[in-house]
């Protein structure tokens, strides 16, 4: 470690030193969180990047799953401070467990983006698992590489790499590899992830055929502790000295417990220009049409394996030795679709439909004591839909719908659709509308276990979820509603059975957001308020969550080489009734006895030289002052006073 901080400071004493000689302001700009991360709106005075010959910083484009396309961004703002995390997104809605690599309790729930199909389930391993829509494409003039490092607790980091390059205007191949490995500071928490991606892009010169895709190869290892023993959860409040400076001493429930979720997915979409707006003469009247297909093949794998069985914990178990379960899912997913640009339908459109088919279960039967006889669930299906994106002016239109007609388990519709009004940078106002009904996720309807009481096989009803919503994007601030309903809510309960809730959950999900600025000085801040007006008994959620950061922006040294961004952020939530984390399960549970609601407060200094990214970072400097009260679930404490620091670095070849 001496030495890597050793090689740290000359890199960046190097970076100084020529950014003095050679004083190139601002960098890459637009875009939220580096290379591959989100969008926001251009900061003023950000852009003075001299490029050789005819190249332009807005050359390199980033293209996501739905086309829309950015640029290649290496501004230092607050977003990117909200960003700098394993996830490499804004975590405001989650509160992360103590060790990064570990899973996340919810602090609000996120409905506008339902999938169309159910899942494997054991939701609480896939934080971090990257999907179709997370996967970028890229169209860059030169050869471009990003990489991310962040130290870890005890031993270990993040490293996130990526290089892409175009052969030629035609074809880009971009190759990424995000991995973690970090031991944490209680007893039996290491967490190990990797995530390598490939994707690739090409067109004809004359554009008549293109296709992109990827392939992606991820997996999630965690030890699991089970959280604190009783006599630790005393000394841990109590702030026991003896175990102050050192969590390792502290007891766990589970000293021999792991669970890995792998996940590998081949994806690829491409299509042939029947018809151009240059071929046509009724052009004005339909254009563009467009022949394509798209194939998925996602499979993933969970085990859990244990050492010992642990009745006490988990209940009977029907093994003397270990435990050892693996759970397979595999998915095939072939779709078609006509795309074409009409004036009669104001944009464009596509008519699509699919053959889906899937498998989930176990090799054989995990336990013959407990009455199950199935081990698979097997089915396939045909659906049918249409998305729309038309445009009037400044008014925008997007709407997506499917059908999946039949009884199986893959049957369901799903509807998505949003309209709205965007008026240069000064302001955005949108509605949203969406609806979906569709079966739980497979390890609601069948798990099998060592453990007698984690075997189940059920026939559960579809869940119909119904959201409506509204966003305001604004110079002045920014703010969101949104209200959803959904009807046999899914949920696990307090002895980590699969659960249906027979009445209907309603909550309300209001954010507001505005920044303050002063000189140099700015406030930025964000309020959420939440209310569950029924359901509360199955669905929770804090009723206030807000984040308040106050930081100093400058530029130092001659020739100003340096930007440096200085700050505080608080974050508070109210107390309530946090779903504790079963790691049998990977998947939160309810429970009835412990209200978990707190402050904290960071401490960061952010530099940014050239075109790098410098992070270092204080969490909970409030552990100091306030009670040891910060959980991230019941059993499970957030994590203490740590200062970390890392770095994002851009080359453009």
């Amino acid at each position: 470690m001496k030495k890597n901080l050793l090689v740290f400071f000359c890199l960046i004493s190097v970076q100084v030193f020529f950014a003095q000689l050679r004083t190139i302001d601002g960098g890459f700009a637009r875009g939220r969180g580096g290379l591959n991360q989100g969008r926001d709106s251009l900061p003023e005075n950000e852009i003075n990047v001299k490029l050789s010959g005819k190249t332009k910083y807005t050359d390199y484009k980033i293209i996501s799953h739905k086309n829309d396309t950015t640029v290649v961004d290496t501004t230092l703002t607050i977003q990117k401070e909200y960003k700098f995390n394993f996830l490499r997104k804004d975590n405001f809605e989650l509160l992360a467990f103590h060790n990064q690599g570990q899973t996340f309790n919810n602090l609000a729930y996120d409905f506008t983006n339902v999938s169309q199909f159910p899942d494997i389930g054991f939701r609480a391993k896939m934080f971090n698992y990257a999907g179709i829509e997370d996967v970028n494409y890229y169209h860059v003039p030169t050869p471009t590489s990003e990489i991310l490092y962040r130290t870890g607790l005890e031993q270990g980091q993040v490293v996130d790499a990526l290089f892409t390059t175009n052969f030629s205007k035609r074809f880009n191949l971009a190759i990424a590899y995000k991995g973690l490995r970090s031991l944490g500071k209680y007893r039996h928490s290491l967490a190990s992830t990797g995530n390598f991606r490939v994707s690739f892009s090409y067109e004809t010169p004359k554009g008549q055929y293109a296709i992109r895709g990827h392939v992606v190869n991820q997996d999630f290892f965690n030890q699991e502790s089970g959280g604190l023993t009783e006599t630790s959860l005393a000394a841990f409040l109590n702030d026991d000295p003896n175990f102050s400076t050192n969590r390792g001493r502290m007891d766990v429930i589970l000293d021999n417990a792991e669970n890995n979720l792998d996940a590998k997915r081949l994806y690829f979409e491409h299509s042939f220009k029947l018809l151009s707006s240059k071929d046509s003469v009724t052009q004005k009247d339909f254009s563009n049409l467009k022949l394509g297909h798209s194939f998925t093949r996602d499979s993933k794998f969970y085990r859990f394996n244990q050492g010992t069985a642990t009745p006490d914990v988990f209940g009977n178990v029907n093994v003397s030795s270990g435990i050892s379960n693996k759970t397979k899912y595999l998915l095939y997913d072939n779709q078609l679709f006509l795309d074409f640009n009409s004036k009669y339908v104001l944009g464009k459109f596509r008519v699509k439909t699919g053959v889906t088919s899937y498998t989930y279960g176990y090799e054989n039967l995990q336990n013959n004591t407990v009455g199950i006889t199935k081990n698979k669930l097997k089915g396939d299906a045909v659906s049918f839909g249409a998305d729309w994106n038309g445009r009037i002016g400044n008014f925008h239109v997007n709407a997506s719908g499917s059908l999946t007609p039949g009884s199986g388990r893959l049957s369901g519709n799903q509807f998505s659709g949003e309209a709205f009004y965007k008026k240069d940078s000064v302001f955005t106002v949108k509605g949203r509308l969406g609806i979906s009904t569709k079966s739980p996720n497979f390890n609601f309807l069948l798990h099998q276990s060592s453990y007698d009481d984690y075997n189940w096989e059920n026939n559960f009803s579809q869940i119909g979820t119904r959201s409506l919503g509204g966003v305001i994007d604004s110079k002045w601030g920014n703010a969101s509603l949104d209200i959803t309903n959904i009807s046999n809510y899914a949920y696990f309960d307090e002895n980590g059975q699969p659960k249906q809730f027979s009445g209907d959950v309603n909550y309300l999900k209001a954010k507001v957001s505005k920044e303050f600025t002063f000189g140099k000085f700015a406030l930025d801040n964000t309020l959420m308020y939440q209310k569950v007006a029924s359901g509360e008994s199955v669905f929770r959620v804090p009723e206030f969550v807000t984040r308040n950061t106050f930081y100093y922006t400058d530029e130092w040294f001659k020739g100003k080489p340096l930007l440096v961004q200085i700050g505080a952020t608080f974050k508070y939530f109210s107390e309530y009734k946090a779903n504790a984390y079963n790691p049998l399960l990977a998947e939160f549970t309810l429970q009835n006895d412990t209200e978990i609601g707190y402050p904290t407060v960071d401490l960061f200094f952010n530099a940014r030289v050239r075109r790098t990214r410098i992070y270092f970072k204080a969490d909970n400097v409030s552990s100091f002052v306030l009670k040891k009260n910060y959980f991230s679930a019941p059993n499970y404490p957030y994590r203490d006073f740590v200062i970390r620091f890392g770095v994002v670095w851009n080359w453009f070849i």
